[in-house]
């Protein structure tokens, strides 16, 4: 949201009852701001007068924003149906390209202080591309029951919960699940992603599969020289 649109909420939030911050956690930005913002607009003690604020302030939201959030949603809609036809049935060949770029970008690499130790591992906090990175790895004769998962997630959080949420997401047994890691340091009060619905991030680990990695490595490298990438640099 642009600055111009969260003054604008800042204003609607503050006279419908929101004190400064409360305002600032909700548009996520400094105390300092959203007073500059509201500093003109004195809080009502008047509990009415404040809930008849915020309905009108609401009801003003809906007729600025209303038809623009439809219009967004249908944009939206149709992009997506675009993208779904562009797919059509994938071969195993596309599943190899796509399942490699997934490691590439979400697995954990080949270091020169750190060669690899065997393990294929990728971690995120997508099902998707975790239920896709799954199938690829089926495509070569990896069975997903002989795969580790973990979930690592804030000690805050329920460890028990966010397992049986990916188990069910994946289609995998609980007893394929290690002891979730827990992240011990505290989160700040601008992450997103502690309310109800976070179920931590999910490592997935094939092992003995070196030669898999090396695989993957022979893809990525000939994906970069047919697209030109790997040449681009060169003078001409």
């Amino acid at each position: 949201m642009a600055k111009p649109e969260l003054r604008t909420r800042a204003v609607e939030l503050r006279l419908s009852g929101g004190s400064v911050p409360e305002i600032a956690k909700q548009l996520g930005v400094a105390r300092s701001t959203a007073f500059q913002w509201v500093r003109h607009i004195p809080l009502d003690s008047d509990a009415d007068a404040a809930e008849r604020r915020r309905r009108h302030s609401q009801a003003m939201t809906d007729a600025r924003w209303g038809s623009h959030r439809v219009e967004t949603a249908q944009r939206r809609d149709a992009e997506r149906a675009a993208g779904q036809a562009l797919v059509g049935e994938l071969t195993a060949h596309e599943l190899a390209l796509v399942g490699a770029v997934i490691f590439w970008c979400e697995g954990t690499k080949e270091k020169p202080w750190r060669a690899n130790d065997g393990r294929v591992t990728v971690t995120n906090t997508d099902p998707r591309l975790l239920r896709i990175f799954i199938r690829f790895l089926e495509s070569i004769g990896v069975s997903r029951s002989e795969l580790i998962y973990r979930v690592s997630i804030h000690e805050t959080a329920d460890p028990a919960e966010a397992e049986l949420w990916w188990a069910g997401q994946l289609d995998v047994p609980l007893s394929c699940f290690r002891r979730a890691t827990l992240k011990r340091h505290k989160p700040t009060s601008t992450r997103h992603n502690q309310a109800e619905g976070y179920h931590g991030c999910l490592v997935v680990t094939a092992r003995r599969r070196r030669e898999l990695y090396w695989r993957i490595e022979g893809i990525i490298d000939e994906i970069d020289r047919r697209t030109g990438a790997a040449v681009a640099g060169e003078p001409r």
